[in-house]
């Protein structure tokens, strides 16, 4: 929506709350009261002279009537208007509710907000919940203690003739049991309470590494370099990367993030921007580079860079031959998993069954409000090949959001795990889905 599409509902709202007929703004303002009702009713745009006459008439800033904030709450109240199953024939006039009711729009707009937010709370603990090999090991260790305390108690209590060596040694099990219980009850909790705030230390080296990521923008320093002298020391001051292994895999991060850079130059790729946009394989032919590189190197574009070419913040996912996902970064409306695999339908895993194949795919994330996205995805073989040992794969794909969300051409419905996806009927589903309605 337009940034002055809801003016002429504004316009129509300030006059009505002012005790003011249309008849008599028209003639202030130098119009005529039909061609006045054309504007009220979004059907004529305002000149900017026009505009200013209005707003002076009306009491108010002329940016009081062609509010960007608009749009946000346009788009609230639709989502949430699509998520309820009840139909709603006035959808279409949902500028009248922003225009008349700003406040009651606004609480729709931030409610809806909050649910989805609630909803990607409860995606990411089912996730850990079933997945995550720390929390499952804890919580065996809790129920162990818990299970030998009660049968050491029941013991104790059953046998009142027990003999005193053995009741010591059962009061010894039971002291040693409550405070494995205790121990592995406080190791549980600060676990689960760090990884809720992002402290660091609890997180996989992975997870470190695509934390530093996220603060450096995902363009960090001595990248677009030629040498990468003094990485050691500029990672060991990274206080996301708290572990050996996880600075070992920025390093190896780092190396192939300038070696991109380097088959992609960021003077040449400005250029190659201007005339092909994000267009991967154009870019691929322009530079004479794997697909994959590209793909890479979009997704850590020089901020700079991004903006001069209006690219939006991009999603990358990286996998090998078992479907693991190496690397993720985020995108707003595409949920990736963390501890599980993803979604069987992604073009990323798709792309291992035919290597050096580039596919590009429409994707619509699964729900009520669904985003769409044009994938591009293509596996290639990652280090030195060896005659006696298979080849082995990774592959990447890259995530581009569409401008145009009401597009009605045929796009694939995906989800972020089977887990969690509301596709309760898709044939590629691998376990059930907690969102289901039945028993």
């Amino acid at each position: 929506m337009s940034r002055s599409a809801l003016t002429g509902t504004r316009i129509r709202a300030r006059r009505t709350l002012r005790g003011i007929r249309q008849t008599d703004l028209a003639r202030e303002v130098g119009v005529s009261p039909s061609y006045l009702n054309l504007i009220e009713h979004n059907r004529r745009k305002v000149s900017a002279p026009l505009l200013s006459a209005l707003a002076q008439a009306l009491g108010v800033s002329s940016d009081a009537l062609v509010e960007d904030s608009d749009t946000q709450l346009v788009e609230g109240a639709r989502a949430a208007a699509l998520r309820s199953d009840t139909e709603l024939g006035e959808l279409e006039r949902i500028d009248d509710l922003i225009g008349r009711f700003p406040g009651w729009a606004k609480v729709l707009a931030d409610t809806h907000a909050r649910v989805e937010g609630l909803e990607r709370v409860v995606e990411q603990l089912s996730d850990r919940m079933t997945h995550d090999p720390y929390l499952a090991d804890a919580l065996h260790e809790i129920i162990s203690a818990v299970t030998s305390v009660q049968s050491t108690a029941a013991i104790l209590n059953d046998d009142e003739a027990l003999a005193p060596e053995w009741q010591d040694r059962f009061h010894r099990n039971i002291l040693t049991d409550s405070g494995r219980l205790a121990e592995g009850a406080v190791a549980l909790v600060n676990y689960i309470d760090n990884a809720k705030t992002g402290e660091t230390g609890i997180a996989s080296p992975q997870e470190e590494v695509e934390a530093w990521l996220a603060r450096e923008g995902y363009h960090p320093p001595l990248i677009e370099g030629s040498t990468l002298d003094g990485a050691e020391a500029y990672l060991s001051g990274q206080i996301e990367l708290a572990s050996g292994a996880s600075r070992q895999l920025a390093m190896a991060w780092l190396v192939q993030m300038q070696a991109d850079a380097q088959a992609v130059p960021r003077a040449a790729l400005h250029t190659a921007l201007g005339t092909h946009g994000v267009a991967p394989d154009l870019l691929a032919a322009e530079f004479g580079c794997g697909l994959d590189v590209v793909l890479r190197r979009l997704a850590h574009l020089p901020p700079d860079l991004a903006r001069a070419h209006d690219v939006p913040p991009l999603g990358l996912a990286i996998c090998d031959m078992s479907g693991t996902l190496l690397f993720r970064r985020p995108v707003e409306g595409f949920p990736y998993p963390r501890f599980s695999g993803g979604c069987p339908l992604w073009p990323l895993y798709q792309a291992l069954r035919q290597p050096h194949v580039p596919l590009r795919a429409r994707l619509l994330t699964a729900g009520r409000t669904g985003r769409r996205f044009t994938a591009f995805a293509v596996a290639c073989v990652h280090g030195l090949t060896r005659m006696d040992l298979p080849p082995v794969l990774r592959a990447t794909m890259l995530l581009v959001p569409e401008a145009d969300q009401a597009d009605g051409a045929s796009v694939l419905a995906v989800g972020a795990s089977c887990r969690t996806c509301p596709q309760l009927d898709c044939a590629a589903r691998r376990e059930p889905s907690i969102l289901a309605t039945g028993g």
